[in-house]
């Protein structure tokens, strides 16, 4: 099957209906209502990491949206049952979305990013671009992104979203962590409350203090290291931000750290569908 086939099932009263198939995540959310959505990935494929925080991370986009509703737990795990099965692969990468009462699910194959990425680290650029609702993951956003995506230059992994005010607030489909004199730094409040995320900042706080403030652009020089983290990426040490190398440009000993812790944790957590 190829990889570049993306398959939407819907939760029905019983099952799953098939609604489409398309070329990749972002046309498929085109397809479907407007709504919220999160992503996850398949271990061993059909093990998904705390599935549960996904559903309710649903459930509260849905509901800074004005259109508060519940999602049936039994239900979703059908359809995400459903959509593997379907998908066949390996490993796969599925998008939830919830458009009140509507639960779709759409998945393709999972592929991950080289190892050298993570040996050697990506580069990042920043970006003056904002979320209307910060908090909230809503599939209006999801064309302005891929837009962004579009226009970064050749070689660069992701684009870091600036404020106003210089902070760096996430990347378009990641958060960003900053590492300043023994203490971990990354915005809380205007950022997405991504389940990497919070995965992350468990292992972490065993490494490192913890602030949940945002590095600011003027801070960059003085990082010692980076990283971003996503579903799809884990943990990825970044290495250079607008052309510039953080420290010395190769990933740095805290964030080999908690690779590895999280990915002994997601290991122990990854749960069957």
């Amino acid at each position: 099957m190829p990889a570049q086939r993306v398959l939407t099932l819907e939760m029905t009263g019983h099952g799953t209906t098939l609604v489409g198939e398309d070329d990749s995540l972002p046309a498929a959310s085109m397809r479907l209502p407007a709504g919220v959505f999160s992503t996850l990935r398949t271990y061993g494929g059909r093990g998904v990491v705390r599935f549960d925080a996904h559903l309710r991370r649903l459930e509260e986009s849905a509901a800074r949206l004005g259109r508060p509703a519940a999602v049936d737990p039994a239900g979703a795990r059908r359809l995400v049952g459903g959509a593997l099965r379907a998908g066949g692969h390996a490993e796969s990468r599925l998008r939830l979305t919830f458009a009140p009462p509507r639960l779709f699910a759409s998945v393709e194959a999972f592929v991950p990013l080289p190892p050298s990425a993570y040996r050697e680290g990506v580069a990042c650029v920043t970006l003056y671009l904002h979320r209307d609702q910060p908090r909230v993951k809503d599939t209006r956003f999801i064309p302005t992104a891929r837009g962004a995506y579009a226009q970064l230059p050749p070689g660069v992994e992701e684009g870091l979203l600036l404020a106003a005010d210089g902070s760096i607030l996430e990347g378009l489909s990641s958060n960003f962590f900053g590492v300043l004199e023994r203490h971990l730094w990354t915005e809380d409040e205007r950022a997405l409350p991504g389940i990497t995320r919070a995965l992350t900042l468990e292992v972490a706080r065993a490494r490192l203090d913890l602030e949940r403030r945002p590095v600011r652009r003027q801070d960059l020089p003085r990082l010692q290291e980076a990283f971003i983290t996503s579903t799809s990426r884990e943990v990825l040490p970044v290495a250079r931000i607008d052309g510039e190398p953080v420290a010395d440009g190769r990933p740095g000993p805290r964030t080999g750290e908690i690779m590895r812790d999280l990915a002994l944790l997601i290991r122990r957590e990854a749960e069957p569908l």
